[in-house]
């Protein structure tokens, strides 16, 4: 599996997509792109529909997950949680892949 997705994570999903009035055929597109402070950074957004040709198309607890195949690569492993606290509160991303990660935890290099 290149990416799982945390019940905590896919609950927080569910209510931005809920809050924000989405679709029910909205999912959440997950990849990489090159840039931030350590030479990779996540994209992590909203869309209504996967590329059936370059997307793996995955499902946790209700929330369908796309990521495209170079991404993928990149992300195999990656485990996506969500952490609310008093510090901060968002997504965060678990690689194995990652060498090298920055202090605020979107970017890494592999």
């Amino acid at each position: 599996m290149p990416v799982t997705l945390t019940e905590s994570a896919a609950k927080e999903i569910q209510r931005i997509i809920s809050e924000q009035q989405m679709s029910e055929s909205t999912l959440v597109r997950v990849g990489i792109a090159g840039g931030g402070c350590s030479g990779f950074k996540y994209n992590f957004g909203f869309e209504e529909a996967a590329d059936p040709v370059n997307d793996h198309l995955i499902e946790y607890h209700g929330v369908k997950v796309a990521i495209d195949k170079k991404s993928a690569l990149y992300l195999d492993g990656t485990t996506i949680d969500f952490y609310s606290g008093l510090d901060r509160r968002g997504f965060v991303f678990e690689n194995p892949n990652a060498v090298k990660s920055c202090g605020c935890g979107s970017s890494f290099s592999a």
